[in-house]
């Protein structure tokens, strides 16, 4: 099979690499950032130009894999915008007019947002909430319902679109592997919500095998069970920084603490657990490291840095 990963320069992407290479397939990739010393052909475009359009023409690849979002740790203001949702068009349009026939689209759990009326395991068929107070996430939810709609508007185009939960692993790139980087991780006083994660080899084997069992429609993909957020910072070797919630808009990003949107508050505070069921009847799906391992793979990777301050851990 040819596959085509755009964003390929990423610690999920290049272990699906690695997977798909391995099986014997042709693999090449589109990333902004290029790929330096890169075991297959990258095209350092951006999806939205029309060279990026030329690599489809010119490739005709069987599959795409769509992991060119960015969130707004990586990628603050207008321009994030325009990439997620303009790129995701632009992947979409290009695989309808070049014959792709199957895509996927990698999408994250946090589409659900965190709200404390919200359910505890959400399933594919929920609205996004909370995005009132998280409008950073607006353009990550509309390149998913963009995906999405794929569905009903190109029939001709076997569309997946996976959520995908929080990766973490010896890469140490993602979300929750930044928000614990440092020796002490802020928390909001008198909360210690779920977090659903999983290692970052089993998020690549998820999507290869989504591109091997094809299933039609959008999908929750998790690992182990949830667990406190408190947990996974004492196993990470970290410690825990509790702090009233008028302090912590203040604090981030200061005395060595991570820096965060203002609406990323709300998932210091409630959990977004996915129901990953669906996925697992359509493809039997089973991860195969659990959050004991996952965690203490970060650890290794990322022993916790001396502090001077003092928490509850």
């Amino acid at each position: 099979m040819k596959v085509l990963i755009v964003g390929v320069n990423s610690a999920i992407a290049r272990l699906i690499v690695e997977r798909l290479r391995a099986d014997g397939d042709e693999v090449a990739g589109i990333d902004r950032r290029g790929w330096n010393k890169a075991p297959i052909e990258v095209h350092a475009l951006d999806i939205r130009k029309r060279a990026a359009e030329d690599v489809f023409r010119k490739l005709r690849p069987d599959a795409v894999v769509h992991m060119g979002t960015v969130t707004s740790l990586v990628m603050p203001g207008e321009e994030r915008y325009r990439i997620n949702l303009g790129g995701t068009r632009a992947v979409f349009e290009h695989c309808r007019t070049y014959g792709v026939r199957q895509c996927i689209f990698v999408g994250r759990h946090t589409f659900y947002g965190a709200a404390s009326d919200s359910p505890l395991f959400h399933t594919e068929d929920e609205p996004p909430m909370a995005l009132a107070s998280f409008p950073e996430l607006a353009d990550l939810v509309a390149a998913d319902l963009y995906a999405g709609s794929a569905l009903w508007r190109f029939p001709e185009l076997h569309t997946t679109v996976l959520r995908l939960c929080y990766s973490l692993g010896p890469s140490g790139h993602g979300t929750l592997g930044t928000f614990l980087r440092g020796a002490r991780i802020p928390t909001l006083l008198g909360f210690d919500p779920l977090f659903q994660f999983m290692h970052e080899a089993d998020a690549a084997a998820a999507i290869v095998l989504a591109l091997r069992k094809r299933p039609r429609g959008v999908f929750n993909v998790v690992g182990d069970e949830p667990i406190p957020l408190s947990v996974i910072i004492r196993e990470t070797g970290r410690v825990t920084l509790p702090l009233p919630e008028f302090v912590y808009g203040l604090a981030l990003g200061r005395f060595g603490l991570p820096k965060l949107p203002e609406g990323a508050l709300q998932h210091i505070k409630y959990p977004v657990v996915a129901d990953g069921s669906a996925f697992v009847r359509e493809t039997a799906w089973k991860p195969r490291f659990d959050d004991a391992i996952t965690m203490r793979e970060y650890r290794a990777a990322f022993p916790p840095p001396k502090s001077r301050g003092r928490g509850d851990g």
